[in-house]
C-alpha cells in the first residue's frame, strides 16, 4: 500500500469547459497506456481512436500500442500534444506534469481516482487546463449525448 493518500480534486472545470477541451484538443498522449486489452487505459485509448482522436502511447516498455508508435516519455514525442492523459500512481504525477508543461501541452488529465492538487496548481500556473479524477472516455460519452 502506498503512503500517498488519494487526494480529492481541489478544483475541476465545469462540464462546459470539459466539453470545450474535448472538442478543441484532438492529440492525446496517454501516459501508462497498457498493451493489454482488459486494462482501462487500453479501453480508453481504443475509444478515443474510434472517436477521431490521435492517441500517442507513452510506455517505455512497448514499441507500439493500438497501432501507434509508443514513446518512452513525453519529451521523446517529436510533435505537439494537446492533452496529457495520465494513468499512473499519484506519486508519479508531479514529474509527468512538469514534462507536460515543458513540452507545451494544453491540458493535463488525471484519470478517474487520480488527483494531485499540488501538481495541478503548478500546471494551472503554467497556463494549462487541468482535469482530475475523471475518465476522459466517460466524459466524452456523457458530453456526446
Amino acid at each position: 500500500m502506498s503512503d500517498m493518500q488519494c487526494e480529492v480534486p481541489g478544483y475541476n472545470p465545469p462540464s462546459e469547459q470539459v466539453k470545450a477541451i474535448l472538442e478543441k484538443h484532438k492529440t492525446v498522449a496517454i501516459v501508462g497506456l497498457s498493451p493489454k486489452a482488459e486494462r482501462d487505459s487500453h479501453k480508453v485509448g481504443k475509444y478515443l481512436q474510434a472517436h477521431g482522436y490521435r492517441i500517442v502511447p507513452v510506455n517505455p516498455g512497448q514499441k507500439e500500442i493500438l497501432g501507434e508508435k509508443s514513446y518512452p516519455n513525453l519529451e521523446a514525442i517529436p510533435f505537439a500534444v494537446d492533452i496529457v492523459d495520465i494513468f499512473r500512481k499519484p506519486e508519479a504525477i508531479p514529474p509527468i506534469v512538469d514534462k507536460a508543461v515543458e513540452i507545451g501541452a494544453k491540458v493535463v488529465w488525471m484519470q478517474l481516482g487520480i488527483a494531485h492538487n499540488q501538481a495541478a496548481e503548478k500546471a494551472r500556473e503554467a497556463g494549462l487546463e487541468v482535469v482530475m479524477s475523471k475518465c476522459i472516455k466517460i466524459e466524452h460519452m456523457n458530453l456526446s449525448k
